[in-house]
């Protein structure tokens, strides 16, 4: 397969994902039915997964059936992680994470034939790559699953990585491993803030900076102040979050990849709109637009990004933006760019997005519509016992009041009373 025609390059730049997987698979002349029994998917499945346009695709079907055709994960918009794609995984999240848990045994034991891509170039078939790989598996597990299932399990991973590191044979290795621990201890900071442990997600954050520093990858190390930045924010430590950012900035200097400057961008507007400047926010807003324009999309994102940064996840900053802004226009004229985002897999963003886009349309006098987002997306938080998702609904809440509440009100109040996660 000739992976520059062009026919597979315009579909891949337009986020057309499922006609990438068409073209590919009738040139190999290969049915729907047989392309789903490979990756255990139905007919009906693979059918829809191709017919889904620049819609927000189920990552792990999009991820299998690009995987059986041999396609390059950056066309169909995903990081060349190497990963091989899970099992089909059902029951309930005990069993999905007992699953998963597998699932990450057999990609470490997999032999390097099976991957598609290294990590790195430098990393291939070492310690490093096989532990960094779980790290990424533990990542994309976090859009579905309590952080609380998943928070010991990476404690123990991260221990396991610093035991390898004092084993390392020469300071190559231990470079290489203080990154992947750099990554590990930013994933428990992740989780360690999905549970509303502000101190916990504070130190993680700081371990993952240090290791990063310690790893020498400029790249690594402005990902990861960028990441504490974006919490320092939402804990309404603004001017502490922007002096980060433009840290990470420094830090990169001209050699700062596109992705980087339109994820930083986009951090800082919200950074500003958090403070209450809308004009500076709408400025980082249009400067992020501009970066993401330069971002290639034939070429898959840098590490440690699994996923490329586009414009629909600028419409997402400025969702988030219009809701800290108390902009309805802001929110309301940005949705429908923002669609990919409220329909993505990773409920707990999806959860948080909706309030966003819930805080507009009270902003707007829409009250009834607004309720309803914003329960969606508690019962989304509560059934993943976010407690993330929980402060931010009473935020939300905090933007009304009333002697008398409609019974739309009361009935999302009793359900943040349940909200003690």
């Amino acid at each position: 397969m000739n992976w520059s025609d062009s026919a597979l390059q315009a579909a891949s730049a337009q986020g057309d994902y499922g006609r990438v997987i068409q073209l590919v698979r009738a040139s190999v002349r290969m049915t729907q039915g047989q392309l789903g029994h490979a990756c255990g998917l139905s007919q009906s499945a693979i059918s829809r997964l191709e017919k889904r346009g620049t819609g927000e695709y189920n990552m792990t079907a999009l991820a299998r059936a690009a995987h059986h055709l041999g396609i390059p994960p950056r066309l169909v918009g995903l990081a060349d992680t190497g990963a091989v794609p899970g099992q089909r995984r059902d029951g309930n999240d005990d069993v999905k994470r007992r699953n998963f848990l597998a699932d990450v045994a057999v990609v470490a034991a997999a032999p390097a034939i099976n991957a598609v891509t290294p990590p790195r170039p430098e990393w291939d078939g070492g310690q490093a790559a096989v532990l960094r790989l779980a790290t990424t598996a533990y990542r994309r597990m976090d859009a579905t699953v309590s952080a609380r299932h998943l928070a010991d399990t990476v404690a123990g991973h991260l221990r396991l990585v610093q035991t390898v590191a004092t084993q390392a044979a020469d300071q190559a290795a231990r470079n290489r491993l203080a990154a992947v621990g750099s990554e590990a201890a930013s994933l428990a900071g992740w989780l360690s803030w999905d549970m509303a442990d502000q101190g916990s997600a504070r130190t993680w954050y700081g371990a993952a900076i240090k290791a990063a520093r310690r790893a020498g990858d400029p790249l690594l190390i402005a990902y990861q102040q960028g990441s504490l930045a974006q919490f320092e924010v939402e804990y309404g430590n603004c001017a502490q979050g922007i002096r980060l950012i433009r840290s990470a900035r420094r830090q990169l200097g001209s050699s700062c990849p596109p992705i980087a400057a339109a994820w930083l961008s986009s951090l800082e507007a919200v950074a500003h709109a958090t403070a209450g400047d809308e004009r500076a926010a709408d400025r980082a807003l249009a400067t992020s637009a501009a970066e993401v324009h330069q971002v290639s999309g034939t070429q898959a994102p840098p590490w440690p990004w699994v996923f490329t940064f586009d414009e629909r996840k600028v419409a997402a900053a400025r969702v988030t933006c219009g809701a800290r802004l108390a902009r309805p226009r802001w929110v309301l004229a940005s949705v429908g760019d923002a669609a990919s985002a409220l329909s993505s897999s990773h409920e707990k963003q999806r959860a948080l997005l909706q309030l966003d886009v819930a805080n507009g349309h009270m902003a707007a006098g829409n009250l009834d519509t607004a309720f309803a987002l914003a329960t969606q997306a508690l019962d989304t938080g509560l059934k993943l016992r976010s407690g993330r998702v929980a402060e931010r609904a009473r935020a939300f809440r905090r933007g009304y009041s009333s002697t008398t509440p409609p019974s739309i009100v009361r009935d999302f109040d009793s359900r943040l009373n349940d909200a003690y996660l």
